[in-house]
């Protein structure tokens, strides 16, 4: 596996752990319909959120919620009406993005943006 790919895969462990320890109710990772994959779909205070995490090794070139662009929005909106309808839920949905740099001594630092965008931004 790529370094790349453990580093996305130690952020989403990290995420988890955050999610985790503020209450959320880990539903399921990565999540898979069609061309698109939801990180994390999570349950808390009766809501469904969905999770998108980005990690990067230095923000110097964009800040790792800048990169969900509207194509990436469209694809987890996609997926997650069809985890909706798959698991017959019927509980408002929130889309969070969780961010995780490094500070300047490689210790990793987690935002968490909530309700960072909605389904119609994808328009």
């Amino acid at each position: 596996m790529a370094s790349h790919n453990d580093f996305g895969k130690k952020a989403e462990d990290l995420a988890v752990q955050f999610l985790q320890k503020n209450g959320y109710k880990i539903l399921v990772r990565n999540f898979r319909y069609q061309k698109a994959e939801i990180d994390i779909i999570a349950e808390k205070d009766n809501l469904i959120i969905v999770i998108e995490v980005k990690a990067r090794s230095t923000d110097f070139f964009i800040l790792p919620q800048e990169a969900v662009t509207k194509g990436k929005i469209k694809l987890i909106v996609t997926a997650a009406n069809h985890f909706m309808e798959e698991f017959n839920k019927d509980q408002e949905v929130r889309f969070d993005i969780i961010s995780v740099l490094p500070d300047e001594k490689g210790n990793l630092i987690i935002e968490h943006i909530t309700d960072a965008f909605e389904a119609f931004d994808a328009n």
